[in-house]
């Protein structure tokens, strides 16, 4: 046979092994509710998604799979059993949150597979989400998997790489970064990013890469993939042993790892997968889809547990002034930060690092009597919160939750986790359910974003996971550029305790990082504002009693603002420049906005307004805040339905209102 008719057969036999392999492949497919978002699976060698979005390609196909240990791949040539298809429109009650109803309208494919396994796809108007799951006896390993998120064209990209300060142990961080905006293609080599994190694919149209439901699982990083158009997910690999270490020895870092990234039940469902396309910026300001697809509340009875704000001690250093005793870490101080919640009607007051043995719990600082402030507290219906580290938590809380409860505490603010591999992940749910055994709220601090959590466990009240405020005791980033990227971003995963609440604020000339008497980036107005726009059940006021009882005005409208809501409306923003939103409490409606080191004026549009007369009190910048970010001028206006407002907000600037209808 010569070479030609050689060629002409491999030529044949590479076409009938493609069109073979195409007549195994199956395709399905899935519209969203309103028929703009189309999804389809391809089941063949590999089980692939893809999404367009009204004609727009936004996930080329990519490829699914779990890899077990044994070498099973659960996705590839994988048979089907069955496919069903249902339609879900329903609504659920919400706690904590930024609306106490949720509406809850998608179309699901769920595609059973041999071998004890399967994929859920969920397809809502704005989101299309997946997740595995098993039904195997007895335990598996996975070791991997293979989740791919590919777009089409080299689209920028919003970044939040992994910060790895804890000794150059890769998969420890604080999960607190700027947003990087580059290309896919240039994406940083030997970095890692963490969700959420956005991608812009043309048309004002943007996505945003999220996972929920993530329990007893590690979190999700994104790396670029083979396509150098797309991200693949990466793991933290499963701990095998730890030693405390990191910043002044309160991080548990591990020092050797498994060659999988979870070893678990061989029946159970997965973390979803998930992006939410917007076709206008303001959309992604009022987003649920983290709320939707995290499991219900495993608290029975939620009676006991009360979102609010809380005076912190540890940003503004314990400098409180004019006053007859030393301030520092001591009774007499946390006595006095009692009084001013109380007056202030402010609901909690945290100890923060300083009033126990690090290690320790049981160990309290000898300059503190916890009983004493804790019954002071109560005679003034203050309550009090203890900081602890993950890892003393995780030793002592089965003595130390209990013995806290019945002196009366209310609860822990948890610091130090910096990882999320699957040990900590099955730890943050093992704490939650502990604390709300005993009746404790949680609010969890150097950790990664929010997955739902809150939801499943509504005493958990906060999440850190934001580049906050406290960095800028130290830092000098672009700080209000970030505080109008993160509500577009990072808030969309959940709870986000950044902090705000700085008295002593400086425009970009005359900003510099102060340890002891910190200052923020940007105005007082914007201070004011994050109350607002920031969604936070247990939420701070970092600066000192002695500012705010200086500044007697702004400390009224912080307090006037509740940590959660019955409605939220999205009233304007762009990414990285401005946001604007309205929340409404009962019948008084809240509204704030904000914008970057750019001066800008924007249209409120009131149409939301029930119709009627409003008073609205005002805090908007002052003729001179470019000059001195603490100017503003407080206001009365009115206003109603329909009406549309000319705001002017100055370089790093912001505008807060609280409106009350009056006709």
């Amino acid at each position: 046979m010569n070479k030609r008719n050689l060629r002409l057969l491999l030529i044949l036999f590479l076409l009938s092994s493609t069109m073979l392999n195409a007549q195994k492949s199956k395709v399905y497919q899935l519209n969203s509710p309103d028929s703009a978002i189309v999804l389809k699976i391809t089941v063949g060698t590999k089980l692939q998604w893809s999404v367009e979005h009204r004609g727009q390609v936004i996930i080329a196909p990519s490829a699914i799979s779990l890899l077990l240990n044994d070498g099973e791949v659960l996705g590839n040539d994988a048979k089907i059993v069955t496919v069903k298809t249902e339609k879900t429109n329903t609504s659920f009650s919400s706690i904590n949150y930024k609306k106490s109803i949720i509406q809850d309208k998608y179309n699901q494919i769920t595609v059973n597979c041999k071998s004890d396994y399967g994929v859920i796809f969920r397809i809502y108007n704005d989101a299309v989400s997946y997740r595995f799951f098993t039904k195997k006896k007895g335990s598996i390993t996975i070791k991997n998997e293979e989740a791919n998120f590919n777009f089409t064209a080299d689209h920028r990209t919003l970044i939040p790489y992994m910060w790895d300060y804890r000794g150059g142990k890769i998969f420890n961080s604080s999960f607190e970064a700027l947003y990087k905006d580059r290309p896919i293609s240039l994406f940083a080599k030997d970095s890692l990013a963490f969700l959420p994190m956005l991608v812009d694919v043309g048309n004002n149209k943007k996505v945003v890469i999220l996972e929920a439901d993530l329990e007893d699982y590690p979190g999700m990083y994104m790396n670029i993939n083979a396509t150098k158009k797309g991200f693949m997910g990466v793991y933290a690999p499963y701990s095998l042993e730890a030693e405390v270490g990191g910043y002044a020895n309160l991080n548990y870092i591990p020092t050797k790892r498994a060659d999988y990234i979870a070893k678990t039940t061989g029946t159970r469902n997965f973390p979803w997968r998930a992006i939410v396309i917007s076709e206008k910026d303001k959309e992604l300001l009022d987003n649920d889809i983290v709320q939707k697809l995290a499991s219900p509340s495993r608290v029975a009875d939620i009676s006991w547990i009360e979102p609010g704000q809380a005076a912190w001690d540890w940003w503004n250093n314990w400098n409180i002034t004019h006053v007859d005793f030393k301030a520092g870490i001591n009774t007499a101080t946390y006595k006095y930060y009692i009084d001013f919640a109380a007056v202030n009607k402010i609901k909690y007051i945290i100890l923060d690092e300083g009033w126990s043995d690090d290690k320790d719990l049981l160990k309290s600082n000898p300059d503190i009597n916890l009983q004493e402030i804790v019954s002071y507290g109560k005679q003034k219906n203050v309550d009090v919160v203890l900081w602890a580290t993950w890892h003393t938590i995780t030793q002592q809380m089965d003595k130390a939750f209990p013995i806290f409860a019945k002196m009366g505490v209310k609860g822990f603010k948890i610091d130090f986790f910096d990882r999320d591999d699957q040990l900590v992940l099955a730890s943050i749910y093992e704490i939650a359910r502990k604390a709300a055994e005993n009746k404790l709220i949680v609010d969890y601090h150097g950790i990664f974003k929010p997955t739902g959590l809150q939801r499943t466990y509504p005493n958990v009240v906060g999440y850190e996971g934001v580049k906050g405020l406290e960095n800028y005791k130290w830092a000098t980033e672009d700080a209000p550029r970030y505080a109008v990227s993160i509500p577009f971003i990072r808030m969309m995963a959940g709870p986000m305790d950044y902090t705000p609440g700085a008295m002593r604020n400086s425009n970009k000339a005359n900003y510099r990082p102060v340890n002891d008497m910190p200052m923020s980036q940007g105005t007082r107005c914007q201070q004011l504002a994050m109350y607002i726009i920031y969604d936070a059940p247990f939420q701070m006021l970092a600066d000192n009693p002695t500012a705010y009882m200086r500044e007697k005005e702004c400390t009224d409208f912080i307090t006037s603002v509740p940590t959660t809501f019955d409605e939220t409306v999205a009233l304007d923003g762009k990414v990285g420049e401005y946001a604007a939103l309205a929340h409404k409490k009962a019948n008084v409606w809240y509204v704030g906005a904000m914008t970057n080191w750019d001066a800008r004026e924007l249209i409120l549009d009131f149409s939301f307004l029930e119709s009627g007369v409003y008073e609205a009190l005002v805090f908007k910048d002052g003729l001179n805040a470019d000059r001195d970010a603490t100017d503003y001028k407080r206001g009365i206006v009115r206003i109603k339905a329909g009406d549309k407002i000319t705001i002017k907000l100055a370089n790093g600037g912001g505008w807060a209102a609280i409106l009350n209808k009056v006709e």
